[in-house]
This record gives C-alpha cells, structure tokens and sequence, in this order.
C-alpha cells in the first residue's frame, strides 16, 4: 500500500533529527518537511490557513487558537522547553533594580502578547516576584498569530519609529519580556539560569514552549495517524537522549546545554504524553487565563486528540 504523504513544519533540533532523517518512519505515512525560518511564520500560517497537515506550534499560540475555534488538534509531543528567566530583561542605563518596580511601568514584549515565551517569563514576575501583572503597561511589537484576539485594556502596541530593542536599550521602556540579553541590556533576574535550575529543582517548573498540532480534518480521516505520528516523535526524542547521554552530541547547542543540566533533575528532560506533564500544562492555562489572553480555561482532554490521552514516549 502506497504512504500517505504528510505536509509536515518543525525545526531541526536534536529531538527530531532522526526522524527529520529519515532514520525513524512511520507505517503508514510520510513526511514531505517544509523548512520555514524563522519558524514562527508558520504557526501563523497553520493558524490562519492551515497550511501544513501537521506543524510544530508556540503552545500558548495553539490555546488562543482553539480558544477562537481554529480547527487544530494538539498531539502531547513537547519538542521544546526551557528556562525564561533569562527573557526579562532590562537597559544598563535603567535604575530599575528589582521586579516589583515594574508596577505602574511601561514593559515592552517581543512579537505579541500571546508568544508563550513572554507568558511564562510574566508567570515569574507574578509568581516568584510579586508583581501585580495588571499594574503594568504592556507594549507588544507585533500582532498576534490569532487575527481576531481581544486584547485586555491593558495591553497595547509599541508606538514610536524605534524598534523594541532600541526602546529598551536607551532606557524608554522599564524592562521588555521575550528577548535575549544584548550589550546594552542586562537581565533584571540575576544568574537566570540558576534560577531557572531552582525553580526546576523546588516547584517542578520546567516550561514547555512548543509541541505539534494537526488538521482536524486530517485527524477525522485517519484514525491512525496520532499514534503514529506520536511513535515517531517518541522514537526519534529516544534516539537523541541516549547520544545526549552517551556524549555522542558533540557540538552542544543551548538547548542541549539544558537538556543536560535539566537531566540531573529529570529522568527525561522531553517528557512526551499527558501524564508527565498534566501539572506544567495546567500550570499554563491558569496564567494564560490570569493574564487576560483567554477568558476561561480549557480542559487539557479537550485540547489533544483522543486517540493520545494515555500515550507516554
């Protein structure tokens, strides 16, 4: 029997190299990859058109989407996640010294405010800082992936001719959320990722950023296809742990920097399936309700395909 051919997005990263290389398969499909760079043009695509039959989505972007009744399904393969206290960052001119005095503040944010890097960074300044998030003015650079969002009241754009960056760095904005750390700024957490590593290590916060979605179409048409796309990327992440381990990844990107790091804390830095991962996910969706981007929570067997609620690889 001839393979169905998927129209599949996802960036090559040690998790999925093998399968990217054609080195895992699956029985009854396969995948024509479409490379898009930088990669979050094509979460915007699938939410707008559904351009792909399957792509690797921003997870904050994916819950807005359903939110508004996009027809894509979630497959619980969490390809990436990451420490985002480094994502806080401020002027080395500024004077602000501490969380707390971003209250009352203007605070810039890379892209929009539904990028889930920015979500979970805010979910830090709430949670470990005590900052009131609806004390601060937040000033998104770009719009959201999902068209018809409604921003909250005290959420707005960007204005002026200078880009986020250049704002942040000549001190105009108190502090800016989803960026990187560059000469002329500083992050206002100090040693970031040991705080990451805390908060690991003492609440189990390892955030996940990204994970896969499907056509619902597609879905309804082939019942076996969650499965097996979930094996696959199973296999391949498997594949890539035990090189990690072994120390046959030579050449180390951040990623796997962390992966390494989170490792001595975790059995598996990538857990996939529900079950390992039910408490970081509602963890989300209570900020992504408490920050205004949804109005109220959706339940996690409602978000992923059925046919992958008992899956763990």
């Amino acid at each position: 029997m001839n393979k169905i051919t998927l129209k599949m997005v996802t960036r090559t990263q040690g998790n999925n190299r093998a399968l990217k290389a054609g080195e895992i398969t699956m029985p009854d499909f396969c995948c024509a990859f479409e490379e898009v760079n930088p990669l979050p043009r094509a979460f915007r695509k699938m939410v707008r058109e559904q351009a792909y039959d399957v792509s690797e989505m921003a997870l904050t972007t994916y819950i807005t989407a359903r939110a508004y009744g996009v027809p894509i399904t979630a497959l619980p393969i969490f390809l990436v996640r990451d420490f985002h206290h480094k994502a806080i960052v401020t002027s080395k001119k500024s004077a602000v010294t501490s969380a707390k005095a971003l209250e009352g503040q203007n605070v810039g944010v890379s892209r929009g405010y539904t990028v889930t890097t920015g979500v979970w960074a805010r979910s830090i300044l709430a949670e470990e800082h005590g900052v009131d998030l609806s004390q601060v003015t937040w000033l998104r650079s770009d719009e959201e992936h999902v068209p018809d969002w409604r921003m909250p009241t005290h959420v707005k754009d960007l204005t002026g001719e200078q880009s986020l960056e250049e704002q942040l760095a000549q001190g105009t904005l108190a502090s800016a959320v989803g960026l990187v750390a560059s000469d002329a700024t500083r992050t206002l957490i100090a040693d970031p990722f040991a705080a990451g590593l805390s908060a690991l290590k003492a609440r189990g916060f390892y955030p996940i950023n990204h994970l896969i979605v499907v056509r619902d179409e597609l879905l309804a048409e082939l019942p076996d296809l969650a499965q097996q796309i979930f094996d696959a990327f199973s296999a391949s992440k498997q594949s890539y742990l035990g090189d990690l381990k072994s120390g046959r990844v030579t050449d180390l990107t951040a990623a796997d920097k962390t992966n390494l790091a989170v490792l001595d804390v975790m059995g598996d830095p990538l857990p996939y399936g529900l079950a390992p991962n039910v408490d970081i996910l509602n963890h989300l969706m209570e900020q992504v309700v408490a920050q205004g981007i949804i109005d109220a929570p959706i339940a996690l067997e409602d978000l992923f395909a059925p046919q992958t609620h008992n899956l763990v690889g």
